[in-house]
């Protein structure tokens, strides 16, 4: 897999693959057979660094993605969608302009090169945003899903991200939505925000407006879809350091180890946590909420490689911050043999942290035996 997408069910795969589905007629998702609305490819930047992690650790090089997208503009996308802007922001009435937003959305979900228009009309998502005070608009749920789908679908445009996130109205409309919303507007308010911090001074912008609270919450208490679309847009969030001290802050740690110990998001809460293990701080937090038998079960009971690997990361963390921890590891490992069994057939990175820990172990135990 080497340009990993998600669709609508919140399955990945790679974008060749998946396109070559849909182009052969199929509206369902290949592994949940889910009967799909829209096929909206996007970017699955969390697999990505993962597979570009890997490939750097075992010498190879991940090929570059092709643009799929061109900002060209025609005259006639131009012309329509001026003509749908028209009545979000002039329509008489409320079913007016009601219809005109669903047109948006639908228009931008179809037409990948419609969503280049954003470039040559930048105000046009303030002026949505602003249109949504109207009487009759306000308060509907479904006008709120719609417009922050349409953000979504400009958003998945590379051009679009710093026209969309240079627009502070805008990310705070996304982290209003995020908290207000029903569940798809969470979902692909979510969604939206973790294609939009694909570049980091979005991420900076998105951190700094208070998206991490209302994405945690999402983690927690969110639909399964939505979950992942949580989970990824924290993870990407996290790229950037100063994020992670806000997440710390928000409770991530509490949220990611109960996704992990009701095995409810346990993949994605795992990539969370070792990415958060780079800090001592964090690691200390994930400590505290019993993180070496957690980490230990996920090892031994994950049938994910790359799972166990995340969870190796976050257990080396531990040994290496809080040498008390390793004696928990050792009376483990005198049972089960997790990590001798994964230093063998782990992931190269895996191999080597449990390698790391197991060599940690030897050095404590002749110490013991010499001070005796």
């Amino acid at each position: 897999m080497r340009d990993p997408v998600v669709i609508e069910s919140g399955q990945t795969y790679d974008r060749r693959s998946i396109q070559e589905w849909f182009s052969a007629g199929n509206q369902i998702c290949p592994q949940t057979q889910q009967v799909l609305s829209h096929t909206i490819l996007i970017p699955n930047h969390l697999v990505r660094t993962m597979i570009s992690q890997w490939c750097t650790e075992n010498g190879l090089t991940l090929p570059e993605i092709e643009n799929q997208e061109e900002d060209h503009v025609t005259n006639s996308e131009e012309k329509t969608f001026d003509e749908i802007f028209v009545k979000i922001t002039s329509s008489s009435s409320s079913g007016g302009r009601k219809q005109a937003i669903k047109d948006l959305r639908l228009v931008t979900k179809r037409n990948s090169e419609f969503r280049a228009v954003l470039g040559q009309r930048p105000d046009s998502i303030a002026q949505m945003i602003m249109a949504r005070s109207t009487p009759g608009l306000q308060n509907d749920p479904q006008v709120l899903e719609d417009m922050v789908t349409i953000i979504l679908n400009f958003s998945i445009h590379d051009s679009n991200k710093k026209i969309i996130g240079d627009d502070s109205e805008a990310i705070q409309f996304l982290i209003w939505a995020l908290k207000s919303g029903d569940m798809g507007s969470r979902s692909n308010s979510a969604a939206a925000i973790f294609t939009l911090s694909a570049l980091d001074s979005n991420k900076e912008k998105i951190g700094k407006l208070g998206a991490m609270d209302p994405l945690i919450d999402l983690l927690e208490h969110g639909s399964i879809i939505a979950k992942k679309d949580a989970a990824s847009a924290i993870f990407s969030l996290c790229l950037l350091h100063e994020n992670r001290s806000i997440a710390a802050r928000s409770g991530i740690v509490d949220v990611a180890m109960r996704a992990i110990d009701d095995q409810s998001l346990v993949e994605e809460s795992l990539a969370i946590l070792a990415l958060l293990s780079r800090n001592q701080e964090m690691v200390e937090i994930i400590t505290e909420f019993n993180g070496t038998a957690s980490m230990l079960r996920s090892i031994r009971e994950s049938e994910c490689k790359r799972s166990k690997e995340n969870a190796m990361v976050v257990l080396f963390a531990i040994c290496t911050y809080n040498r008390t921890k390793l004696k928990e590891v050792e009376a483990d490992e005198s049972i089960n043999g997790s990590l001798t069994f994964l230093a063998q057939t782990g992931t190269q990175r895996a191999r080597r942290k449990a390698s790391g820990i197991l060599e940690k172990m030897k050095r404590t135990m002749h110490n013991r035996h010499c001070s005796c």
